[in-house]
């Protein structure tokens, strides 16, 4: 199955398919991580981008249910270098190739990511298209060079749970595992660290968050009831919390009205808000900030990284 990257500034790139056979248009990003290629592709913070790994194999570890930090992978597409023909790990429950297909994402494989990514590093994100049903080249570049971006766009609808939950009711998703050093029969309790108790509720607002974080906040003793994006503060009031915790998520913060607009009427009651990423940013807004717009933070930061190679060859 052969599969074509086309960049909108007219690059071209042609390798093998795998994957689903499926087209899409993203943000062409790169992801200098060696390990966790499953955790990457349900990250919803890539909803809207096409990643490619810098890493050269990717896929001999396979895919499990355990490792995924969110309900389904989002990215719009995926780049490597090379395909591991074999998956060999003891958790694995099936291959990179066949998730994909499952969730119609399509992947390319036997391209020059150190080419693209220098690319990428020097240009910033471009926008591109990916796929893997015979697509010609004059048809890949105009896509790539038609699709509109990320900005003004609202992701966070889309990667959002639906209906609030409580976080791992049972603790059985989120202790932190360890190395056992030692006889075989040290017993299984000390291959995970205890957690205090869950005594602090709190309110995570779901703008598309990682698993992990939900974890994280559970080991320092957070009970976490989670809520839509689109949750509004009386409604959000009604748990009672300690906290407000605003997540990261995809997307342009200048097209979350509805966001903003709670995060400032959460502001009014005085319970303590924290935020990350595109939660910050929302905070940021909610305070009376006036949002970047996503065409001028990629002008700027590609900007940045020119001057920023230009001093280094000096």
């Amino acid at each position: 199955m052969k599969a074509i990257l086309a960049l909108e500034d007219g690059s071209l790139f042609h390798g093998e398919g795998f994957g689903a056979v499926a087209s899409a248009c993203g943000e062409v990003c790169f992801n200098t991580s060696m390990t966790g290629y499953q955790e990457i592709l349900t990250d919803p913070s890539y909803k809207g981008q096409i990643v490619t790994m810098t890493y050269p194999l990717i896929g001999n570890t396979g895919v499990n249910r355990q490792d995924v930090e969110s309900w389904r992978p989002h990215a719009g597409g995926f780049v490597i270098r090379e395909l591991s023909p074999v998956v060999s790990n003891w958790r694995a429950e099936q291959p990179l190739g066949e998730y994909l297909q499952q969730h119609g994402i399509p992947g390319i494989s036997g391209i020059d990511t150190r080419a693209l990514t220098k690319k990428l590093r020097v240009r910033g994100a471009l926008n591109g298209f990916i796929s893997t049903e015979g697509i010609s080249n004059d048809e890949a570049l105009r896509r790539a060079k038609e699709w509109p971006g990320l900005a003004g766009v609202d992701y966070v609808k889309e990667v959002s749970h639906k209906e609030p939950f409580l976080w791992d009711q049972k603790d059985e998703q989120s202790a932190s595992f360890k190395l056992v050093h030692g006889p075989a029969d040290a017993g299984a309790s000390k291959l995970v660290e205890p957690m205090p108790q869950a005594d602090i509720p709190i309110v995570a607002y779901d703008y598309g968050m990682k698993y992990n974080i939900l974890r994280r906040l559970r080991q320092h003793g957070f009970k976490v009831q989670v809520v839509p994006a689109t949750t509004s503060a009386a409604e959000a009031l009604e748990y009672k919390p300690a906290g407000f915790f605003l997540s990261n998520g995809p997307g342009d913060p200048s097209a979350l009205g509805y966001a903003v607009q709670a995060a400032r009427d959460l502001i009014k009651t005085g319970v303590p808000i924290f935020g990350i990423c595109l939660g910050h940013q929302i905070l940021g807004q909610a305070f009376g900030g006036q949002p970047l717009s996503l065409s001028s933070a990629i002008a700027a930061a590609t900007s940045r990284s020119r001057t920023s190679n230009r001093a280094g060859l000096r």
